[in-house]
């Protein structure tokens, strides 16, 4: 049988057809679009932004079929976060993830004062001014409160334990975080009780590292620690080969340089971090306001320690050590 259309069906028809192109256009359109920002390179946070991800499907919020995510990555390279979060801004983005330490933070909070900010890891949002208290943070920013920079007690203690004959300790630390002035008071500080001496060693990128350590070698300093930064962990690799090289017992604050060859580190569970900063997207889009959700402090904190490393080293590891080791690579 032959069905004959006439010329208003088959226009009407056809606009119909053409109107479904537009339908899914302007419903993608519609889904709310989060910025993404972070100080260093994605390779090393994969499993960070992964545990974002985590957080985001807890509030039923899913990339790409119910949201957009816009990565914005300063590679390391702290000047291009204005210019990051500036973009995100003209884009009209619903929320920023300012992720990668205080700096990346403070260049969101710069660019806006009325798109709210999650942060996944500050070390002290108050005294950084980026929010009024912890249970209310009042403008437009909340998220994860850090420790990092009154860890290096806890980390000095740890490598003492590790080579009790080290009287001479290294730190290095990234002079461009704004925390790193507390950092060096903190471990100044344990150091003159436990009567021990600390030399600080900055470094702002890579071909600082090197140097560093080249003056290191020159000190003759006996142990490391490595202070809490985002370009540490961008660096893992460089940061795992030069203490083999000089044979250097080294402390760090993220478990994830133990794992490609560092010798042990102790510091809090960032993936958490990330997935509670998800969570707390999920709650603003859903229409809570940031102003309302207080600044949760990190709670899960892990010591990794890599025998394989330590007897490359010749460093041997005390039982009471390893029996408080959340994870133990071999």
């Amino acid at each position: 049988m032959t069905v004959t259309i006439g010329r208003r069906e088959l226009l009407a028809a056809l606009g119909c057809a053409a109107a479904w192109p537009l339908a899914a256009r302007a419903q993608q359109a519609a889904m709310p679009v989060i910025g993404f920002m972070h100080s260093a390179s994605p390779g090393p946070y994969e499993p960070y932004v992964a545990g974002f991800r985590k957080g985001l499907t807890e509030l039923g919020y899913v990339e790409g079929r119910n949201l957009t995510l816009d990565y914005r990555w300063a590679e390391g390279h702290f000047e291009r976060l204005p210019s990051l979060a500036t973009a995100l801004v003209q884009r009209g983005v619903s929320v920023i993830v300012a992720a990668g330490g205080n700096v990346s933070v403070l260049a969101a909070r710069a660019a806006t004062s009325t798109i709210p900010i999650v942060f996944p890891g500050v070390d002290d949002p108050v005294k950084l001014g980026i929010v009024a208290s912890f249970s209310r943070p009042g403008g437009n920013a909340t998220g994860v409160s850090l420790f990092n920079a009154v860890l290096g007690s806890k980390r000095l203690g740890l490598l003492r334990e590790l080579v009790p004959q080290a009287t001479a300790i290294a730190l290095m630390v990234n002079p461009r975080n704004p925390t790193t002035e507390d950092q060096v008071r903190d471990l100044e500080a344990a150091a003159l009780t436990a009567g021990l001496r600390i030399q600080v060693f900055n470094a702002a990128d890579a071909n600082e590292i090197d140097i560093a350590f080249a003056a290191m070698r020159e000190h003759r300093v006996d142990a490391l620690v490595v202070g809490g930064d985002p370009l540490f962990l961008n660096e893992r690799d460089r940061l795992t080969v030069l203490p083999a090289r000089d044979r250097l017992p080294t402390i760090y604050n993220q478990r994830e340089i133990p794992a490609v060859g560092g010798l042990i580190s102790y510091g809090v569970h960032f993936p958490e971090n990330y997935r509670q900063a998800g969570i707390y997207v999920g709650h603003i889009l859903k229409g809570e306001k940031a102003a309302d959700l207080p600044v949760v402090q990190s709670t899960k904190f892990e010591l990794v320690i890599n025998l394989k490393t330590a007897k490359a080293l010749g460093v041997e590891i005390p039982a009471t050590l390893l029996a408080r080791a959340h994870a133990v690579i071999e």
